[in-house]
């Protein structure tokens, strides 16, 4: 049984179409990292997984069951952590744990809160009030209440948004440890090195639906190559080495002040420029290439 089965999904918001024809499958026991630009369709999958948001026709079945006709069934064997934070600040970091616990009619719900406490690694903060908690605190504690209940699937979306680079590398560990423990994880993101961090595998999504899916190395095998030659020069120059390049059959992809030549172990009888800088091909790469947008 897959964890998650999607077939033919859409769902349109106005003249804005947020997830177009979307096909995906994620087996049980891997992390399958979700990455594309804002506005992929990758939050608002989210929301049709987790009953949020009803689909305008396609087939979802989580679990084994099917979306939304057995929604309450499987809302209650997935976990989930949302971009916004939605704790409640009113009641201490125990107590929210608490709440979540008697939702999912956890047998031992202290149990499963010092579980959920000691896995966040909140334990020494089990009684501040979630006001007084710091952003990656909180982002910690809705991990934390998301794992309340020991789910079978957990779906993180953009579990990192908006923090310092430290905090997002202690969530980082603690994700890893789950996705290394076994847990289903299904986590979409647009930090290019959280994928690759993460994710057993990557489903590059544009335009509402998969372009493109494989693990890390394999689309950076396919899409990039192995070496990538990244050449500093004036605009003008810039653009007349692309034009060179291209017309040799290469890829090209801006990369800030410079451009990156994809590939150039096909170059073949193609020079590269004097002065490039040469290095290992990279997932951001792939996801300039095939997005055509600038990576985070």
């Amino acid at each position: 049984m897959k964890a998650i089965r999607i077939n033919g999904l859409h769902k349109s918001f106005g003249p804005v179409k947020a997830v177009n024809g979307l096909d995906l499958e994620v087996p049980q026991g891997i992390c399958l990292g979700l990455l594309g630009p804002n506005g992929a369709g990758k939050s608002t999958t989210m929301r049709l997984l987790t009953g949020q948001a009803v689909a305008d026709s396609g087939e979802m079945e989580v679990l084994g069951y099917r979306l939304p006709e057995d929604g309450k069934q499987a809302r209650a064997r997935m976990g989930v952590v949302p971009q916004l934070d939605n704790l409640d600040i009113d009641v201490t970091v125990e107590q929210n744990l608490t709440i979540f616990a008697r939702l999912y009619r956890v047998e031992d719900v202290p149990g499963a809160v010092d579980r959920a406490l000691r896995l966040a690694r909140l334990s020494d903060r089990r009684d501040y009030a979630v006001e007084n908690l710091s952003g990656g605190m909180r982002r910690r504690l809705l991990l934390a209440r998301g794992l309340v209940h020991e789910p079978e699937l957990l779906l993180l979306d953009e579990p990192t948004v908006g923090l310092d680079p430290q905090i997002r590398t202690e969530l980082w560990t603690l994700i890893d440890a789950l996705r290394t423990s076994g847990t289903t994880i299904l986590m979409s993101t647009h930090y290019i090195e959280e994928a690759e961090r993460l994710a057993d595998e990557v489903a590059l999504m544009a335009g509402g639906r998969i372009i493109a899916r494989a693990s890390p190395a394999e689309l950076i095998a396919e899409h990039a190559g192995q070496v990538t030659a990244e050449v500093y020069a004036p605009p003008q120059r810039l653009l007349e080495i692309r034009r060179s390049a291209e017309a040799a059959g290469l890829s090209v992809r801006p990369a800030g002040p410079a451009v990156a030549i994809v590939g150039i172990e096909r170059a073949g009888s193609w020079d590269v420029p004097e002065g490039a800088i040469r290095r290992a091909s990279s997932l951001e790469d792939v996801f300039v290439l095939l997005t055509g947008e600038e990576a985070e």
